[in-house]
């Protein structure tokens, strides 16, 4: 098919664009701003949430138990997308999976608005079961929108990855303010607030407040995600017009086609997953069992099924050489995603309590923690562009770096951003005082810069190994890694802290020590597997 033909098949709209873009990249935009925004609201709190006291709104856990609840959602969600991607490829199209997805999640968040500890539970997993429809098939169908060949493609992810980080900055400061700010709490409790015009003193407007327990705040910042996530369903049905073929339900005929899975591979695949369901059940159940002990248990049976699954992508999806080679990139591409994650999501887990407890709360305004969470998107929207146009620049001198040269890249920085951390550590916290909140305006900008090097491109370059019919499957692996890097977030506070402890490394800056070094040794190992990942992907495109 031509670009011309692909970009009027996937727009259905007889040749519109957006940004000279297909229209149908117009809805997924959307959709997965509006996605990102109910995630991320919740997100920049839930850590706060799960271990602020019981007599202030919280759960009352510990920070510990708290990265546990955290490094399990959020490893939960990324990895129902192998069965959400799954789902879509062989019985409901990639678009039906978005469309139920979001529904689901809007009711997760409904019921996190919800103060009770099982409606929390409840919202949960709601949510672990919403984001794995629609997580993996929406970045999918984006894809699916250009012909393999056609050169916009990677500009088209760099364009639906802005409409991710647009959510993500609106979010922790609506869902933020609402479930922090002392100024909403002042209103909940009765309390007046006043709107005045900058400058000229003017009022404006003057609300009382209910007076109602402003301990519930937390439950307005989980109430405003639900009614993100409902903005983005309502305008993915008026845009469901505009994909055309795109996501479209599985030729039933081209699916028979396939090798099926030995029976091996299944009760194999189904141990690792009994082995998660279960130890997610306790955890979230609070039953008397040690949490940290499940956990581990957690730990194992994701190992159990990233094995497992490249495994069986390798011996018997794959059907032939250049399909098997295909699955050895993808591996490479898994380890640098994996690694990533586990320290760019210390955000939502480390660093969320680290600006908690460690940073003063004033900074020109009252700026509470989940604040700064709207860092790293703010950073994505203003450099975004920058990388674009950087990697085309050097692609027209003949000298962009490869896809896991780029990853290697972005673990260095990743490394340079937690030693951005150091100063303060040694310095005024290890003599017990905060610091100011600028701090974490330099760690995310540098992080936000290794986060280009490697999440756009990650996308871009899986959605390009994966064969039509495992599309939305494909996807889901990337998401698995994600998945294994959110859990390697949540146990980092009791893991590489309890190791750093036992090295007798600094007590502030110990852990962050180690962080580094891992991020340089993934560094390393990527640039070494680079040249070989060139050359097995230079094999695939003689042989087409």
């Amino acid at each position: 098919m031509s670009n011309v033909a692909a970009a009027k098949s996937a727009n259905g709209n007889g040749g519109k664009t957006f940004f000279g873009h297909p229209k149908g990249l117009q809805t997924l935009f959307f959709t997965e701003m509006w996605e990102r925004f109910s995630y991320y609201g919740m997100r920049a709190f839930l850590v706060v949430y799960i271990s602020t006291a019981a007599s202030k709104g919280g759960l009352g856990e510990t920070a510990v138990t708290a990265g546990i609840f955290y490094g399990l959602y959020g490893s939960s969600i990324y990895l129902m997308s192998l069965p959400g991607g799954w789902i879509a490829d062989r019985f409901i199209g990639q678009r039906m999976a978005v469309l139920v997805g979001g529904v689901i999640i809007m009711f997760g968040h409904i019921a996190l608005a919800i103060p009770s500890y099982e409606t929390f539970l409840l919202g949960l997993g709601l949510l672990v079961v919403g984001t794995g429809l629609l997580k993996p098939n929406v970045s999918t169908i984006v894809g699916q929108l250009y012909d393999k060949n056609d050169p916009r493609r990677d500009a088209g992810y760099t364009i639906y990855y802005m409409g991710i980080n647009i959510g993500a900055f609106a979010a922790p400061i609506v869902c933020g303010f609402l479930a922090q700010s002392e100024i909403f709490r002042h209103f909940l409790a009765g309390g007046t607030v006043t709107a005045y015009v900058p400058l000229a003193g003017l009022e404006l407007l003057s609300f009382s407040g209910p007076g109602i327990d402003p301990n519930n705040a937390w439950h307005f910042g989980f109430g405003a995600a639900a009614v993100g996530m409902l903005a983005g369903v309502i305008q993915f049905v008026f845009g469901w017009k505009y994909l055309g073929d795109a996501g479209a339900p599985p030729d039933r005929a081209k699916l028979a086609q396939g090798t099926p899975l030995p029976t091996p591979a299944w009760i194999i695949a189904g141990v690792g997953a009994a082995v998660v369901a279960l130890a997610t059940y306790l955890i979230f159940d609070g039953s008397g069992v040690n949490k940290s002990t499940i956990a581990d248990a957690f730990g194992v049976g994701l190992g159990v099924i990233s094995v497992c699954l490249f495994a069986i992508m390798y011996w018997y999806v794959a059907r032939d050489a250049d399909e098997r080679r295909r699955v050895l990139a993808m591996m490479v591409l898994f380890l640098g995603c994996l690694s990533f994650f586990g320290l760019f999501e210390q955000a939502g887990s480390t660093l969320s309590l680290f600006a908690e407890e460690k940073v003063h709360r004033e900074l020109l305004i009252d700026f509470p923690s989940s604040y700064y969470q709207f860092l790293n998107a703010a950073y994505v929207i203003m450099f975004a562009p920058v990388f674009a146009a950087i990697w085309v620049f050097l692609a027209r001198k003949g000298r962009e770096p490869t896809s896991v040269t780029k990853f290697s890249i972005g673990m260095v920085i990743t490394a340079l951003s937690f030693a951005v951390l150091l100063p303060p550590l040694l310095g005024p916290i290890a003599r017990g005082e905060q610091i100011s909140g600028l701090w974490l305006f330099a760690y995310y900008l540098v992080i936000t810069w290794a986060e280009l090097c490697i999440s756009p491109v990650g996308l871009s370059t899986m959605n390009k190994l994966a064969p039509d019919r495992l599309a939305g499957f494909v996807m889901g692996i990337w998401f698995l890694a994600t998945s294994v890097g959110y859990y390697i977030a949540g146990r980092a506070e009791e893991k590489v802290g309890s190791l750093a402890h036992k090295l007798d490394l600094h007590p502030q800056a110990g852990l962050f020590y180690l962080l580094i070094l891992f991020a340089l040794i993934i560094a390393v190992v990527l640039y070494l597997f680079a040249g070989p990942v060139k050359r097995m992907l230079a094999a695939d495109a003689k042989a087409t």
